[in-house]
């Protein structure tokens, strides 16, 4: 399940896609079933047969935590998987994924960072799965990002510039709070209330609004995160700690290591509105 749609069917994945056709209904659990209505772009379309709050709770009911493909390959979800792959920070519904930066959070960290003054505002991004397609282009710049859905509300927006103009630094965790912050920044740094959909992609030349420093995982190679996390450090300095992750046992994919970056040089705009 992808996206809902006008008219409340749903943009879906489904494998192997090639034996579903139009017309057909899929039966997922007695209360809820849904007819295919098109297929395209390796997606299709469903019409379920319930709506609102009943079509919430059969899809509950029916439906699993979505883990990664290399983590559902070796076993089914169970029960614990809907705490452990749940981040701390979730609020609403919408993410095909887990923004595995969060998932090194829990409530008493989080007291803890508070107790050190570290101040937290949250903003919402729904990861879609074109975060995770690899790069197949040869010039990077010709790569199409598929657009995810989020929202800056103003008390956000407020607190961030806030932070920002007492001198504070702005450390997204996970990449899809970072790019959702820059899209909603303008030229001079500045962060706006924001609603919408972002296809926003990062990479080396990039310069930065309003980030200063990141906490992430480890990502893999010809991605787009790879490619965000080099824009942020610098291609040598990401190789550098890449070697040293990958010699020292460091762990990747959602459960893996995190590591925050903090660039030699700020990367804002803070010092250069008067273009000095």
């Amino acid at each position: 399940m992808l996206e809902p749609l006008p008219g409340g069917a749903w943009s879906a994945l489904a494998r192997p896609l090639r034996k579903l056709k139009p017309g057909e209904v899929i039966r997922f659990s007695d209360a809820l079933s849904a007819e295919v209505t098109g297929i395209a772009d390796g997606r299709l379309t469903l019409a379920f047969d319930s709506a609102g709050p009943a079509f919430d709770a059969a899809l509950a009911e029916a439906g699993q935590m979505p883990l990664p493909p290399y983590i559902a390959a070796l076993r089914a979800p169970d029960a614990q998987d809907d705490d452990d792959y749940q981040p701390v920070f979730a609020r609403h519904s919408g993410a095909v994924a887990a923004p595995t930066a969060s998932l090194h959070f829990d409530a008493p960290l989080l007291e803890a960072l508070r107790a050190r003054g570290v101040e937290f505002t949250e903003v919402t991004l729904h990861v879609g799965a074109g975060t995770f397609l690899p790069v197949k282009v040869d010039d990077v710049a010709t790569h199409k990002m598929h657009a995810e859905w989020g929202e800056v509300t103003p008390e956000a927006a407020a607190a961030i510039n806030a932070t920002r103009a007492a001198g504070g630094r702005i450390i997204p965790v996970g990449t899809t709070a970072l790019r959702l912050i820059e899209s909603a920044a303008d030229a001079k740094g500045v962060l706006h209330p924001w609603q919408g959909s972002t296809d926003i992609f990062i990479y080396p030349g990039y310069r930065f609004r309003v980030t200063d420093a990141l906490m992430t995982n480890f990502h893999l190679p010809k991605s787009t995160l790879l490619m965000l996390v080099s824009a942020l450090m610098g291609q040598e300095r990401i190789r550098r700690i890449y070697e040293h992750a990958t010699n020292s046992g460091y762990r990747f994919f959602s459960y893996g290591d995190a590591s925050l970056l903090i660039p030699e040089a700020p990367q804002g705009i803070r010092d250069s509105v008067d273009g000095t």
